[in-house]
């Protein structure tokens, strides 16, 4: 059996824990500081909701992303900007599709996910409203990879390209 929980990322004058946009998580734990105030935490957990990244972009003035780790298979990445928005998708897809069943009663991962295409467009957005430049080709070739072999480097590949958390 795998990992199951999340991965916050988000920053802010006071940390994430004390929050009210992340009241439901308050037990998280510090993972990593990177660089320019990108604090990690890490919630781990098979049910519940960590909260909205809409609320914690909101909250602290900055963009806010998180990652659920789904038994080390895939990742659902839920990401917001006080200017850019919200957008959602997935890493690992194939593993995901499995997860959710996808295919029965005529549902597809796009049914519940961005397009890859269109989630590494999104990405750029949010980025640049964190502040750094990236390329939306790389974002793209990490939301189709396979997992090597856990999930949850994906999602700490997709931080280190979208200029947040360095690996």
């Amino acid at each position: 059996m795998g990992y199951w929980g999340y991965f916050v990322v988000g920053r802010g004058e006071r940390a994430l824990t004390e929050l009210e946009a992340l009241s439901g998580a308050r037990d998280m734990t510090l993972r990593a500081r990177a660089p320019g105030g990108w604090p990690v935490w890490e919630y781990p957990s098979g049910d519940g909701d960590v909260g909205s990244m809409n609320a914690l972009a909101l909250e602290t003035g900055a963009p806010a992303l998180f990652g659920y780790v789904m038994d080390s298979d895939c990742v659902v990445v839920e990401a917001a900007g006080p200017e850019s928005g919200a957008w959602t998708t997935c890493l690992a897809r194939a593993a995901m599709a499995g997860h959710l069943g996808a295919g029965q009663e005529g549902l597809t991962l796009e049914d519940y996910f961005l397009e890859p295409r269109d989630a590494a467009e999104r990405a750029v957005a949010w980025a640049a409203e964190a502040g750094h430049e990236v390329n939306a080709d790389v974002l793209f070739d990490v939301i189709t990879a396979d997992p090597d072999p856990v999930a949850e480097n994906l999602f700490f590949r997709l931080l280190d390209r979208l200029g947040v958390v360095p690996l």
